[in-house]
């Protein structure tokens, strides 16, 4: 299938890891040239080398925190011609109400609940102004599954799920589409860590976290590569006309818990 991306560039945010990562890697394969934001330096020049040994496309990197507004608002002047921008970046602490002080729950959604709005409104802008793009929220199942244990993300996901579908339900009139993924348990660094607190709380021993795989669909949380290629088909021509939509990943977790 030819998903017509060749050529483009996309910018993914959280690009140097984990389900970031992996779509770089799709799109690379796809002929799409590449901007990269994460935090961390050292893991995004890792990740360009990577890319440049397998793929014939440009690549850069951005380290910069995306919860500053004024980061977001330099990245934008700097790549104004973004075809595809993935939003991706954020990590949302488990934990129930009590746990989570105001603290830490401002500190998970300056980056990735306003940080996803701010790239939204930036790059929205100037994708209006050059007549059509793609926007694709990764975003996350707990909007649906409602875990009280994951309280913080399940109100920031719901969140940024209605906000994408918001967004997406009239950006058609700007040539643009915008569309959420709401993946479930993935196999990252991130889940392991999320795991590892819920065996804690549950069992008192945080290395027995492998026990809570087990039970997921398929006895295995998805792989990241299974969530990219998701998203770098819904910002192809063949996915051309999805917009305000939201696609769950999760082996049939939400729709069982639901």
């Amino acid at each position: 299938m030819d998903l017509k991306l060749g050529g483009k560039t996309v910018l993914i945010t959280g690009g140097s890891k984990g389900i970031g990562r992996a779509a770089a890697d799709t799109f690379a394969a796809e002929g799409c040239h590449l901007v990269l934001v994460a935090r961390n330096a050292a893991d995004l020049d890792a990740a360009r080398a990577a890319i440049l040994r397998q793929a014939n496309v440009s690549v850069e990197v951005v380290a910069a925190d995306l919860a500053l507004g004024g980061n977001v608002t330099s990245l934008a002047a700097r790549f104004p011609e973004i075809d595809v921008l993935v939003n991706n970046a954020g990590a949302i602490p488990g934990g129930n109400l009590l746990e989570i002080d105001e603290a830490k729950w401002r500190a998970a959604w300056d980056l990735k609940v306003f940080g996803y709005i701010n790239m939204c409104r930036a790059f929205y802008a100037r994708m209006k102004a050059r007549g059509g793009g793609v926007i694709v929220n990764v975003v996350g199942a707990a909007a649906q599954t409602r875990d009280p244990e994951y309280i913080c993300g399940v109100a920031g996901n719901s969140a940024l799920t209605a906000f994408s579908q918001s967004l997406g339900s009239v950006s058609a009139r700007d040539g643009i589409r915008v569309v959420a993924i709401n993946p479930g348990p993935v196999a990252t660094d991130r889940l392991v860590t999320l795991l590892r607190k819920r065996a804690a709380d549950r069992t008192g021993d945080p290395d027995s976290w492998r026990e809570f795989v087990k039970p997921m669909p398929f006895g295995r949380a998805a792989m990241p590569a299974e969530i990219a290629a998701a998203i770098v088909f819904l910002a192809s021509e063949q996915s051309g006309y999805t917009s305000g939509s939201v696609v769950t990943i999760d082996g049939g977790i939400s729709a069982r818990s639901g």
